[in-house]
């Protein structure tokens, strides 16, 4: 309930001063990644696609201005020799430093086998501290001409005294398309984007030998049809299957640190994302949550909020946030995507990998939840036999009751929708199947499989 979806975000007045841009236009150079290719959701229409760089191959694809190669078990790239330095004036009052080193590393050009209006970017990296990172993208419409490189985060795992603190930009757009804090969305009629970059750039400050380790640097593109309701399927691969997962409430947490967005409603991604994250077996040390008051239950679900909260959009359901900060426990990866059915949820949870799906519905729309939300977020851990969903959710009273079953019918609808009536009849908008998927860097061959399946490698 952290997370409005009328516009797949709200649009906050606020912008945060931008960053200075430093590579050129770039064409398609040799070895350059191959086009996206969709899915085959409901008559094979899938409209999905998701592109990750991530191996050493990957990375020599890019173009690096002041980057070097990361060596060991996961490739990487860090700061060689920085390229300059720019001026950073932090909008939001995290450091009193204004100059930094950086160095950028720019993906290929990513052709899109089917134009896209909508591109919502995910990263995992490693930033000591004093360092952080900016992510950046760009699109190309159809029928010519480019967007602007928009920032879509500027970002660090830690929040202390030495680095900016972690924001979205809002502000940002060409009368074309904008930035709803972490989706960079098509605005004009008509238009879609035909191809994309991805720019990263990692900072420091002067003279430091610190430096941030970029893992995965990825993108999902989706142009997925209004719709009020999607075709309904049958049970798939998962009917009998639970996955083993943590169960913490959000509401617990209500009134606790105001300064993280006050608890209860507003923390279920990072509640969902400290249950996804505890199930592949990664937990905070406590010596990272020894600021939070000892009378306080599951302190590790406060550390979650603290290191996810987007100071710009002032509150902890920023998508990319939540994917970078599970991805900051050792060897586990995080991307942001879209799924088209409950089948491709059922191969995942079959494969033993949960997932963390967003929806928003009035309280009739869902029973057995007991509520209705502008924007929720909640886990998927299995299946019944009859195909219906197991969900913990964290819009619970207590982590007793988070574990529901949901109609199976229901959820697909309210996740998978584009479109929706709002409580006073008018038409709001749905997230049209997002979910984090979060999975370990070591796979089993069916996890493997399982991943490709939704396009994810």
């Amino acid at each position: 309930m952290s997370r409005p979806t009328t516009t797949r975000r709200a649009l906050l007045t606020a912008s945060a001063a931008a960053l200075a841009a430093s590579a050129t236009t770039l064409p398609v150079p040799a070895g350059a990644a191959p086009a996206s290719r969709p899915r085959g959701g409901p008559g094979g229409g899938s409209t999905v696609a998701h592109h990750a760089w991530h191996t050493a191959a990957d990375w020599r694809q890019g173009t690096a201005q002041g980057i070097r190669a990361a060596a060991g078990s996961r490739p990487g790239v860090v700061i060689g020799t920085p390229h300059a330095t720019l001026r950073y004036r932090d909008p939001h009052g995290g450091t009193r430093t204004e100059t930094w080193e950086y160095a950028t590393w720019t993906s290929p050009v990513q052709r899109l086998r089917v134009p896209a209006a909508e591109l919502i970017a995910s990263w995992n990296a490693d930033t000591p501290e004093g360092t952080w990172l900016r992510v950046e993208a760009s699109g190309s419409y159809t029928g010519g001409g480019d967007t602007p490189w928009y920032t879509l985060g500027v970002w660090t795992a830690g929040d202390g005294p030495d680095v900016p603190r972690r924001t979205s930009v809002d502000g940002q757009g060409d009368g074309r398309s904008t930035v709803w804090t972490d989706t960079l969305t098509v605005t004009e009629d008509g238009l879609r984007l035909t191809a994309y970059r991805l720019r990263a750039t990692l900072l420091r400050a002067p003279g430091s030998r610190a430096t941030p380790t970029l893992w995965r640097l990825g993108a999902m593109t989706s142009d997925v049809p209004d719709r009020f309701e999607v075709p309904a399927t049958a049970p798939g691969p998962a009917a009998g299957v639970e996955v083993p997962v943590p169960r913490y409430s959000q509401t617990i947490h209500l009134g606790r640190y105001p300064e993280y967005d006050n608890g209860g409603e507003a923390w279920c991604s990072p509640t969902s994302s400290q249950m996804i994250i505890e199930s592949w077996g990664r937990r905070p040390d406590p010596a990272d949550y020894a600021w939070v008051s000892p009378s306080y239950d599951d302190p590790q679900v406060c550390h979650a909020a603290r290191q996810t909260y987007d100071h710009q959009y002032e509150g902890c359901g920023n998508w990319p946030f939540n994917a970078a900060y599970a991805a900051t426990y050792p060897d586990l990866q995080a991307v942001v995507t879209r799924l088209d059915t409950l089948h491709d949820a059922e191969r995942l949870v079959r494969a033993g990998i949960p997932l963390i799906t967003s929806q928003s519905f009035l309280a009739d729309e869902l029973d057995g939840a007991g509520y209705g939300t502008a924007g929720h977020l909640m886990t998927v851990v299995g299946f019944t036999e009859d195909g219906d969903v197991i969900a913990n959710d964290p819009a619970a009273e207590d982590n007793a009751t988070v574990r529901r079953v949901y109609r199976r019918r229901q959820f697909e609808n309210i996740w998978l929708r584009t479109k929706r009536y709002g409580a006073d009849g008018t038409v709001v908008g749905g997230t049209g199947g997002v979910c984090y998927l979060y999975f370990p860097t070591r796979l089993t061959p069916a996890q493997r499989r399982a991943l490709a399946s939704v396009g994810v490698r």
